[in-house]
């Protein structure tokens, strides 16, 4: 451990004390607090506050419980403190950057969450019939015009809740298509530098999938494309931007070939935030693309839901869009088609995807990010997004490998590999160490086009002076790396917890506590240190 490691150095939880730092067997560190589990810190038998028994009366035809719930017994400060010391150990956008590549989490306007907040948005319930919700339908209205202006397509399907079920909406409107056709096509295409959900939404949705190599350049090979395409082919998922952050010159002969061979072109909409008011996707033959409100449009990112990806439509596809959706009447009144009044307007949709229709929290974040940007706006976001990337990309170029850097610009993520590191150090090396310099570790390992892949998104809502501490971290880690530091192998070193085995943690999770509380309501130092 050189000098400069060892300044603000402190063991992690129960590990002994080196050179002068104190070991401690509690796992306390100044404010930062090892904190067990609800029920090991309220333990059994207890309860937080004092009630009557209550009085019992049987219920015709249902059972009673014979034993008390097996929940622990918290006290009202105990709880509250529980909660809050798990969220200090917690990384969010409010406390700074997440430069996950292709993942787009970008500061989240306080504006968004003031108007989503609102009486009749914030309580609107699925429901409620539809003559009540009149606001609600407007903003989904108004939010579909807006989606499918900026991409240039016929239609939108509000109803997907995420990327990859925005995927699987698009591949069975083709499906549904194709049906229509009286064909039988089983097979999908997916370049190699596509989203890794496309091959796996493919094969969800009944295809075959075939992979398309990428050039030297990081982009699609458009002769080893064209040389797979028959007539059981039904269409190619590609992403553009791609996942090495470049754009795809050969977009529009891709789409002319794949619709001559009788396919359909699907875009992941992933990346569109590199792009939004400087290219329409349907200008480019794209004939479904999902676009993830929670990357493009700020509405919170993360934590398993709720997102939003509704499915923009080509004229050929908007027949076969799902149900339910908002239209307007010939009066300009606005109402949701379902099942029993779809009639013979919409013969050819597929069906329903879900319940109940949409993400209502989602629409109006969004459609309040896209009114309070305007089209002049939403285009500076991408161009800001463009340059935050090329600044990060030719920051750090001459300290860590970009395989693509003599590509030219890149668009909104700058991709590095592990080239030129000492032998035994790792990509993981390089991202366990920006934890002990404040940050979330960038994406790794990701694309898969790219041996040791580090892809960094800055987004456009991080300033220079932000970025500038970044890429100083970062470059000192490069540095390391390449010198071979033996100290990285073991970072983080300042986290709540040291390094995980992370394979093991993916095969074995343990998902479920089976222990005993300590007497004292405190894990051993035993126990904090297995953890």
């Amino acid at each position: 451990m050189t000098t400069t490691q060892t300044a603000g150095w402190r063991p992690s939880m129960g590990e002994a004390a080196t050179r002068d730092k104190p070991a401690t067997v509690s796992g306390d560190y100044a404010l930062m607090l090892e904190e067990c589990l609800s029920f090991e810190l309220g333990g059994h038998g207890k309860c937080g506050v004092d009630m009557d028994e209550p009085e019992l009366a049987p219920l015709a035809g249902l059972p009673l419980r014979q034993a008390a719930p097996d929940l622990p017994g918290l006290t009202e400060p105990e709880t509250v403190r529980h909660y809050t010391r798990l969220s200090r150990q917690n990384y969010a956008i409010d406390l700074g950057p997440f430069p996950l590549g292709s993942c787009t989490m970008k500061h989240n306007p306080r504006l968004n969450e003031k108007v989503a907040r609102l009486p009749g948005f914030a309580d609107v319930h699925p429901l409620q019939p539809q003559a009540s919700v009149p606001g609600a339908l407007e903003v989904i209205a108004q939010l579909a015009d807006w989606l499918v202006t900026l991409t240039g397509m016929s239609a939108v399907a509000m109803s997907p809740k995420a990327g990859a079920h925005g995927e699987l909406c698009g591949l069975l409107c083709i499906r549904a298509a194709i049906d229509a056709r009286g064909e039988t096509r089983d097979v999908v295409l997916v370049p190699e530098s596509a989203h890794g959900t496309n091959p796996a939404t493919a094969a969800f949705a009944g295809f075959k999938v075939e992979s398309i190599p990428a050039t030297a350049a990081g982009r699609v090979d458009l002769d080893a494309l064209k040389a797979k395409l028959g007539p059981n082919v039904a269409g190619v998922m590609i992403t553009n931007p791609n996942t090495c952050g470049l754009f795809e010159p050969d977009m529009k002969a891709i789409a002319d070939a794949v619709h001559a061979a009788g396919g359909y072109v699907y875009c992941d909409g992933a990346n569109f935030n590199a792009v939004v008011g400087k290219v329409r996707p349907g200008d480019l033959g794209v004939d479904a693309m999902h676009i993830n409100l929670h990357k493009t449009f700020s509405t919170p990112h993360g934590g398993g839901g709720p997102g939003a990806g509704p499915v923009v439509l080509s004229e050929a596809l908007a027949p076969f869009a799902p149900l339910p959706f908002v239209t307007r009447d010939a009066q300009g009144r606005i109402h949701l088609v379902e099942e029993e009044t779809a009639g013979e307007d919409h013969p050819n949709s597929f069906g329903r995807m879900v319940a109940f229709h949409g993400q209502m929290g989602m629409f109006t974040r969004a459609l309040t990010y896209i009114l309070s940007h305007g089209a002049d706006g939403l285009r500076q976001v991408a161009e800001d997004a463009v340059l935050n990337a090329n600044y990060v990309l030719r920051s750090l170029e001459n300290v860590l490998h970009a395989p693509f850097g003599d590509s030219g610009p890149c668009m909104h993520e700058a991709l590095f590999s592990d080239r030129g590191f000492a032998e035994g150090f790792s990509t993981l090396d390089v991202a366990k160490g920006l934890i002990d310099e404040g940050f979330h570790p960038m994406t790794v390992y990701f694309p898969l086009v790219v041996h040791g892949a580090m892809l960094v998104e800055p987004t456009e809502t991080e300033s220079k002076a932000g970025l500038d501490r970044f890429i100083a971290s970062l470059r000192s880690l490069a540095e390391r790396a390449k010198a071979g530091d033996v100290s990285l192998h073991s970072a983080p070193h300042y986290a709540p917890r040291r390094r995980l085995d992370e394979t093991l943690a993916a095969r074995k999770p343990v998902l479920v506590w089976k222990g005993e509380p300590a007497p004292s309501g405190q894990p051993s130092p035993s126990e904090i240190g297995d953890r």
